[in-house]
């Protein structure tokens, strides 16, 4: 894709606050910094902009964006909030944290946005850069991971310019994100559905709701027609083949590892990156898709993964792991 577009870079601040909400409401597109992952903004009730989001992106338009808004009262104008909903909205917003709930009836999120769904996923973003933002902006901002579709998430400015130069208008640079894994999403059916983990826990989310979270329908993780983002098969891949749950390095093969596991053939790894050597799970998340990148530039046969444990942030971190091992 060659656009001859200037991506410009500027250092989250006033300036690049005010230029940014400029860029958005002249239907451009500006990648900026959540507590989650860099997202790539366009205003959420102009088709043209979504359009041009899709194609820079090369993402495919039957898979619905995340709609982010300032304030609880913005959420409110979109979807329709039962008792569980607002509940979780109370105790989560802002923070990790993405809602799927019934369109409002005056829903101003554009239906290219929501794939045509009768419903609309939404949150509110922790990150002062990015609430500045949509607050200078003045509406809601659809915000899908910086990246072109399928890769590594972006973690940092640098990460996004690799994907994304000359294809999208502004980045704000505001550092390495804190979460470094995509919000959870939960379903506001009629029993709240774990729709994709993420950066919240399901025992925090569970403790709030006094219930267990049910998982999705059948059909609900399609190639066909996703019910939320980041639901397709194949995502958040590397470009090297992924092996998960690895005992052992094969010759020739990179090696991400967790903690002090003991692994088999350890010296035959032609480069090691560990995204926590204390065992902490908020670590490795942080670490999981700048480590992926890195080792994905080794050109190594394969990047071998040593086990990571499923409780916790483990939910989100192997959920990710197990679309990367997919493929391209």
């Amino acid at each position: 894709m060659d656009t001859g577009l200037k991506t410009h870079v500027l250092p989250a601040g006033a300036a690049a606050t005010a230029t940014a909400a400029g860029v958005l409401a002249e239907g451009g597109l500006v990648a900026f910094p959540t507590e989650t992952v860099y997202g790539l903004g366009a205003d959420a009730g102009n088709a043209s902009a979504i359009a041009r989001l899709y194609e820079a992106k090369g993402r495919p338009a039957f898979n619905p964006l995340i709609a982010h808004v300032a304030d609880l009262g913005a959420a409110r104008r979109i979807a329709l909030f039962d008792g569980q909903a607002l509940r979780l909205a109370e105790a989560f917003w802002p923070g990790p944290l993405t809602l799927v709930l019934p369109k409002a009836l005056s829903c101003p999120v554009a239906e290219l946005a929501t794939a045509g769904l009768d419903t609309v996923a939404i949150r509110i973003p922790a990150h002062k850069v990015a609430r500045d933002i949509i607050k200078a902006f003045g509406g809601a901002v659809v915000a899908p991971s910086a990246n072109l579709s399928g890769h590594v998430s972006p973690t940092t400015a640098e990460h996004v310019n690799g994907d994304l130069d000359g294809r999208i208008d502004l980045i704000v640079d505001g550092g390495p994100v804190e979460v470094g894994v995509e919000s959870t999403i939960v379903g506001c059916f009629s029993d709240p559905v774990l729709l994709r983990p993420g950066g919240l826990t399901r025992a925090e989310i569970e403790r709030v709701l006094g219930h267990p979270l049910q998982s999705p329908p059948q059909g609900a993780e399609s190639d066909a027609q996703p019910v939320a983002p980041g639901m397709l098969a194949s995502h958040y891949a590397p470009r090297t083949p992924v092996r998960l749950n690895a005992g052992d390095v094969h010759v020739g093969e990179a090696l991400l590892s967790f903690g002090p596991a003991k692994v088999a053939r350890r010296e035959c790894a032609s480069v090691e990156m560990n995204l926590s050597e204390r065992g902490d799970l908020a670590e490795a998340a942080a670490n999981l898709f700048g480590y992926l990148r890195t080792l994905d530039k080794r050109h190594a046969d394969a990047i071998a993964v040593t086990p990571i444990p499923e409780d916790g942030l483990g939910e989100a971190i192997n959920d990710r792991l197990r679309r990367a091992a997919v493929g391209r």
